[in-house]
């Protein structure tokens, strides 16, 4: 059944997963990341804040962005972005590296820092990854995998930087 998010709005989990099963999936692996992220601040075990942990991880998922199509990205101005990465790397997560082509361009690349804690958050993917392979055939599991590729590719076009 498709419906509007207005119609979503105040339901029960159950009652999400019947009526739009994308949006209760997207909210499971949403809730379970902001946990993580809040144990991990809580505990100091990430010198992040909230606000730097999603710029650190738009950085990552934008592939080398520079300092421009960062701030242009998230919507903020290039002095806030710049203040924003700064930041990041003070903190070990982030880095700029000169472009071999235009001495004058830099790019913004995580940190193996970065990665130490990103695939801490990658294991609870493979979990569930692994939940899928032992529960679905591998029909299934191969007809999942290329939905999942064209949503990525086709159903979100808004999302894809390069074509910003």
């Amino acid at each position: 059944m498709n419906t509007n998010s207005e119609e979503r709005v105040g339901l029960s989990s159950a009652e999400r997963l019947e009526r739009n099963p994308l949006s209760a999936v997207y909210s499971k692996f949403r809730i379970h990341y902001y946990r993580d992220v809040f144990r991990r601040i809580n505990s100091r075990e990430l010198s992040l804040t909230t606000t730097e942990v999603y710029c650190v991880e738009i950085i990552h998922s934008l592939g080398k962005p520079t300092i421009q199509e960062f701030a242009n990205f998230i919507g903020i101005s290039s002095p806030n972005a710049t203040y924003k990465v700064n930041s990041l790397i003070k903190k070990g997560y982030v880095e700029k590296v000169q472009s071999d082509m235009d001495k004058r361009e830099f790019y913004l690349d995580v940190t193996d820092k970065f990665y130490r804690y990103y695939n801490i958050n990658e294991k609870y993917l493979d979990i569930v990854e692994e939940r899928l392979k032992k529960d679905l055939s591998k029909e299934e599991f191969e007809m999942f995998n290329n939905t999942l590729k064209k949503i990525y590719k086709d159903m979100m076009p808004e999302m894809d930087p390069d074509k910003e």
